[in-house]
């Protein structure tokens, strides 16, 4: 069975993605192949430097996440342009990855904040949204270096809670304790095994 994972960025979705994981789930992470599209691809490293500038190469000649963030955030035309540049590569990788594990393992969870907006939520057998409040997910991300404005801002760069409600088979309310989030993810993985 194939899982999506999805979620506002600070809602906990990586969270719920390790659960997953520690309950027998084969679990494939979209920033991961993202950090690793845009790392170990030199001509999207190049494409990216002619977009954004220099800036987002440290002195040790590696990219500097943050900064590309910063600015590809900044507007809608900038994350349109990171999004043109990264996309393609991703998606394909994501395929790829998606078409070897289903052959090897009974449940893969697929974790991607942006799996609605590429459509994907139409390719996987369910969808879970992990929703939380914006004051815990400032609160979270603050902790991880984010300041108050850019946490909004990425927020509204992303699908709206509505459409994402509206496109989700599962609900899950992160507001509280790791302990009440686990037990809810066990529900459900509990669920997901009496149907399949």
């Amino acid at each position: 069975m194939l899982i999506g994972l999805t979620g506002l960025i600070g809602s906990g979705k990586s969270e719920v993605a390790r659960i997953f994981e520690k309950n027998g789930a084969f679990v494939i992470s979209a920033d991961k192949i993202g950090k690793d599209v845009v790392e170990n691809n030199k001509s999207i490293l190049k494409k990216l430097v002619v977009a954004f500038g220099r800036d987002i190469i440290s002195k040790s000649a590696k990219l500097n996440r943050k900064q590309l963030g910063r600015l590809a955030f900044s507007s809608e035309l900038n994350k349109e342009k990171l999004n043109k540049i990264v996309h393609p590569a991703l998606l394909k990788e994501l395929s790829n990855q998606v078409n070897k594990a289903k052959n090897r393992y009974e449940l893969v969870v697929i974790d991607a904040a942006l799996l609605t907006y590429w459509g994907w939520d139409k390719k996987v057998d369910k969808t879970i949204l992990v929703a939380t409040n914006l004051r815990k997910r400032i609160q979270r991300l603050k902790a991880n270096g984010y300041t108050e404005s850019e946490v909004k801002t990425r927020t509204k760069s992303q699908l709206k809670l509505p459409e994402l409600y509206k496109r989700s088979d599962y609900i899950l309310t992160n507001n509280t304790t790791l302990k009440i989030l686990e037990k809810k993810v066990e529900n459900i993985i509990a669920g997901l095994s009496k149907r399949g």
